[in-house]
């Protein structure tokens, strides 16, 4: 093996700053997509709170999205296989909000 091989073979070195890596909550997210691009809105809806507030946006090439999604797929099967099946109670399908009408009063 030459030595361009073993660098590549090292991997990507990936930074995180001590900002960045507190991370944002987000109990929201809206997808949209073009012919070119997928676009993830991460927001956090609170009780009370009439306006959601964007905390981040990812803009991904649809091939990036697949894989995202193939890696999301995966992750959770672990982590269902280490701590059990994850519930979502009384979810309807493609709910707008993570509270429902009159619970929780901010």
């Amino acid at each position: 093996m030459n030595e361009n091989n073993e660098n590549k073979q090292q991997g990507l070195q990936i930074e995180l700053t001590p900002d960045v890596a507190q991370g944002e909550y987000a109990n929201f997210a809206i997808i949209t997509h073009s012919s070119s691009d997928f676009v993830l809105d991460f927001a956090r809806v609170l009780p009370g709170i009439p306006k959601a507030n964007v905390k981040s946006r990812v803009i991904l090439a649809p091939e990036h999205a697949k894989r995202l999604l193939a890696a999301l797929q995966e992750n959770i099967m672990r982590y269902e296989r280490e701590y059990g099946q994850i519930k979502i109670p009384n979810q309807e399908p493609r709910t707008i909000a993570p509270f429902g009408p009159n619970k929780g009063e901010a």
